[in-house]
């Protein structure tokens, strides 16, 4: 059975990788040259080569044996993708505030991890399902606080008691993206005795 595998692909070789958002939108043009758009998925989902991570012959083997483990395109695992793995802006450590995860309403104690780009109506609210462990920090009505558990396979934040009705509820955290291989086949180069290469390790993102 396909499962999920709470690994991290090799951090060094992820390092070199390409990628990002993908997005499947619809394009009609109609007779009188205007366009109708419809957006297919609610959520973008990534793409990485790994590939170019690749510089040592230690480096082939680590993925070679990573890959080997996940069976191929069998079970799912954890990607950090270096561009975008924070909470927080570009250089800035992850602060309690960073994120707005929910509101207090006196009863629910339970919020997901998100991360917001853009602002107002049109920005884009990602789900975080795989929050680095240790990382996460939290802060109800603008105070961190530690009375709280992170559950860190699904990204659900639960506190000790529930906040105060209209009490904003925030988190800072580093995060992954849960990936697979996609593809059932590795081509290696022996360029020498120590050093290769893989030409492609195509990464695909999936829902977890």
């Amino acid at each position: 059975m396909p499962a999920f595998h709470e690994v991290t692909f090799p951090l060094d070789i992820a390092l070199g990788a390409s990628g990002g958002p993908e997005r499947r939108t619809d394009v009609v043009l109609l007779g009188s040259g205007r366009e109708e758009r419809n957006a297919r998925w609610a959520y973008s989902r990534r793409r990485y080569d790994a590939g170019y991570g690749v510089k040592s012959l230690a480096g082939l083997q680590a993925v070679i044996a990573f890959f080997e483990e996940r069976r191929g395109r069998l079970h799912g695992f954890r990607f950090r993708d270096r561009l975008d793995c924070s909470s927080a802006q570009p250089g800035a450590a992850p602060s309690p505030t960073d994120q707005p995860i929910g509101t207090g309403d006196g009863d629910t104690v339970a919020f997901p991890l998100a991360k917001s780009y853009g602002a107002g109506e049109t920005a884009y609210r990602r789900p975080v399902a795989k929050p680095v462990a240790g990382s996460v920090r939290v802060a109800v009505g603008g105070v961190e606080t530690g009375d709280f558990t992170v559950d860190a396979a699904t990204g659900i934040v639960t506190l000790a008691s529930a906040p105060a009705v209209g009490a904003p509820v925030a988190a800072g955290f580093l995060f992954e993206v849960p990936v697979r291989f996609d593809t059932d086949r590795l081509d290696v180069n022996l360029t020498s005795f120590a050093a290769g290469e893989i030409p492609s390790i195509p990464l695909i993102e999936i829902r977890v």
